[in-house]
């Protein structure tokens, strides 16, 4: 049985290998769309995979309490989905943003408890969902092409509406309030693949969120340890043009 299943993987892996070696050697042989970056505007779509987390500070309740001994933020995983526009400004440069941008996240908060509520069991989970709508607008500086490749690097800001935010939920006695709005600045690195039909752009971006999100309340175990909360994410995400 394992000298099939190694045969099959054999197979698959020289299977790939040519695939690709293929692709590969088409994308040298022929230029494909020519005046693709001559166009004064694209779209695109973007699908992507993100890794967020909570950049938090203690409050000073912290230390004058013992009711929770520890508090961490978990790193989560999420999806974004996007509609891409991208502006040319010249041979090198252009302006992109995100008209439409959803990103679907799933935080957490993990606690190490003194005192157990009934039910609760060391370590305590607090996951925070999360549905947002965000306009991010990027400049993005592009090398030369070369064949049917180019490299290029981006920077730019982000404004964040949380459709899922519960700061102004009444009800909370377990949960963290956060707040509605968001806003960050990015940086990224992608590639452009040049196809005969299309263009495949990988790439990864990572951001850092300046707003403090935290609607602290003293009266909630959970949130009056904890003083300012800061987002931050890494994404990969692959956009067809």
């Amino acid at each position: 049985m394992q000298h099939i299943l190694r045969t099959k993987i054999t197979f698959l892996l020289a299977g790939v290998f040519i695939f690709s070696s293929s692709l590969f050697a088409q994308l040298r042989e022929s230029i494909n769309l020519p005046d693709h970056d001559d166009k004064p505007y694209h779209f695109g779509i973007n699908l992507g995979f993100n890794k967020s987390h909570f950049s938090f500070d203690h409050h000073p309740r912290f230390l004058q309490y013992d009711t929770v001994n520890v508090v961490e933020s978990i790193n989560s995983s999420g999806l974004n989905l996007a509609w891409l526009v991208s502006f040319r400004l010249s041979d090198h440069f252009n302006i992109r943003t995100y008209p439409l941008n959803l990103t679907f996240t799933e935080k957490a908060f993990e606690y190490n408890l003194k005192y157990l509520e009934f039910g609760e069991r060391n370590p305590v989970v607090k996951k925070i969902q999360s549905i947002s709508l965000a306009l991010p607008v990027q400049l993005q500086f592009t090398s030369d092409r070369i064949n049917n490749f180019k490299v290029y690097t981006i920077a730019g800001a982000r404004a964040e509406y949380d459709l899922a935010a519960n700061a102004g939920a009444r009800k909370t006695e377990n949960l963290i309030k956060l707040k509605k709005f968001d806003f960050s600045v990015e940086a990224g690195v992608g590639f452009h693949f040049y196809f005969p039909v299309f263009v495949l752009t990988p790439e990864l971006k990572v951001g850092w969120g300046f707003s403090d999100l935290h609607s602290r309340d003293v009266n909630l175990k959970f949130s009056n340890v904890i003083s300012h909360i800061n987002s931050r994410m890494i994404s990969f995400s692959l956009t067809v043009e």
